[in-house]
């Protein structure tokens, strides 16, 4: 059981002790601080708020929605939603911020507050770290009777992003109605298992099978869209002659394809891909974090661009991409974000980008994959035990391998000629995350495999 505090927000199980799970208190505190700090921010005081397909999540809901309107603060509930969406809805509704409920792709027994800003992105380092102090120290004060918030449901937010998603330049919608692809979609029992259809439909996608489609939170697997978990959705698109699967996370933030031969695409290649048509419309630079593939940076100098690695972390990178103005940019986890639609990883948008440009290509997916250079990333994790001196692990490795380049970045990362390697701790869950590059996939596996037993000598 885990109760994760961080910048990027609080993480935790459902079940167990306050302050060590995320029990209705520390659901309630941590609230509590957040709406505090923004009612010390100047202007509205309307909070949008959504979740995903989680068991716990109507539970934390009515919690968060009743703290919020004890404080004071006017509650825009858009109920089951994306992250993305609510993130745009922040936007739309002129809101001074939203707390999404979402424990991304972690199992069913975890659920988190995200927390957004005015500008409907993730709160900045600086203004986390105020809310985590105003929670420790139990600074808020409610309001009385007679100015209690107000609450109001949404039903239109999903539309709104939707319909932005039509209009915006680079979707051709015609392109995509014209090919007529038969597509397949793992919903992972979530909020997927709506938005993405309704997407598809917009889209002039006719021929649509979902697939863990009953939004209950009771993933059918693992719900982190890695390889290994994908083996239904894969057989599922051979065996219908589909033209290609999608699969994505509860939250529909992150976003991976596979093939018509039930081959992945590889979710470090969806940012890939969908740079790749981005850049050949409009010339500009690009981002992604310093784990994910270089094959971003080898699209980005074919079209005359630059690229910038970042810190890993969604606000790391989206400060990256405002610094260097980029067009493009997001994470190797299949993340992509369009700055000019929203500073944030949005899984609809990708999936509009990835179809105009496959049916403009007239390729099939596989093909499309072909198109790009191969390297591949072996990624591996591990699980942290209570005690742990990260510092002492950290220090070994850097003094074992101090002939190599190393980047301290964010964790470390060590160069090997064309290869590379990066450990780092994670924001969301007790884990060191252990990613290696190479052209060769043994060879990938087999530095992740060194660096872990490495880690093992002084655990």
């Amino acid at each position: 059981m885990a109760l994760i505090k961080s910048i990027s927000g609080i993480r935790g199980t459902i079940g167990g002790k306050p302050g060590e799970t995320l029990s209705p208190l520390d659901v309630v505190r941590f609230t509590a601080a957040y709406g505090t700090w923004l009612l010390q921010q100047p202007g509205s005081k309307k909070v949008v708020i959504g979740r995903d397909g989680r068991i716990s999540g109507e539970m934390v809901q009515r919690l968060v929605i009743s703290t919020l309107n004890a404080l004071g603060l006017n509650v825009v509930d858009l109920d089951l939603s994306t992250t993305p969406t609510v993130e745009m809805a922040v936007v739309f509704e002129e809101a001074a911020g939203g707390i999404i409920l979402t424990a991304s792709h972690n199992p069913k027994e975890w659920n988190a507050l995200k927390l957004l800003n005015a500008k409907g992105e993730f709160i900045s380092a600086a203004d986390g770290a105020r809310i985590l102090e105003i929670a420790a120290a139990d600074d808020y004060q409610f309001a009385g009777v007679d100015q209690l918030g107000t609450y109001t449901k949404n039903d239109t937010a999903l539309q709104q992003h939707i319909e932005a998603i039509l209009n915006y330049p680079l979707v051709d919608v015609a392109a995509i109605k014209k090919a007529k692809f038969k597509i397949v979609v793992d919903a992972i029992n979530s909020s997927g298992a709506f938005a993405v259809p309704e997407l598809l439909k917009a889209l002039g996608v006719k021929d649509i099978t979902i697939l863990n489609g009953e939004v209950n939170g009771r993933f059918a697997h693992n719900p982190e869209p890695l390889p290994e978990h994908l083996n239904q959705l894969c057989n599922e698109v051979k065996k219908q002659d589909a033209s290609l699967g999608i699969a994505v996370d509860p939250d529909v933030d992150r976003l991976c394809f596979v093939c018509e031969d039930g081959s992945l695409f590889g979710e470090e290649y969806t940012l890939v891909a969908v740079a790749d048509y981005v850049l050949r419309n409009r010339k500009g630079n690009t981002v992604s974090n310093m784990s994910s593939t270089r094959a971003l940076k080898d699209v980005t100098l074919k079209h005359g661009g630059t690229y910038s690695p970042s810190a890993v972390g969604e606000v790391n990178v989206v400060n990256r991409m405002k610094e260097v103005n980029a067009v493009i940019g997001g994470e190797g986890n299949g993340g992509i974000i369009v700055p000019d639609l929203h500073y944030g990883r949005d899984a609809l948008i990708g999936i509009a980008l990835f179809l105009t440009h496959l049916a403009k290509e007239e390729k099939s997916v596989r093909q499309l994959r072909n198109s790009y250079p191969d390297y591949f990333i072996s990624k591996n994790k591990i699980e942290l035990t209570a005690g742990f001196d990260l510092v002492k692990i950290f220090d070994h490795i850097k003094n074992k391998y101090k002939s190599q380049p190393i980047n301290t970045e964010d964790g470390l990362k060590i160069e090997f000629d064309t290869d590379w390697v990066h450990l780092r701790t994670s924001n969301t869950e007790p884990i060191i995350r252990i990613y290696a590059e190479s052209n060769f996939e043994t060879t990938a596996a087999n530095i992740a495999a060194k660096i872990m037993k490495d880690i093992q000598e002084v655990m």
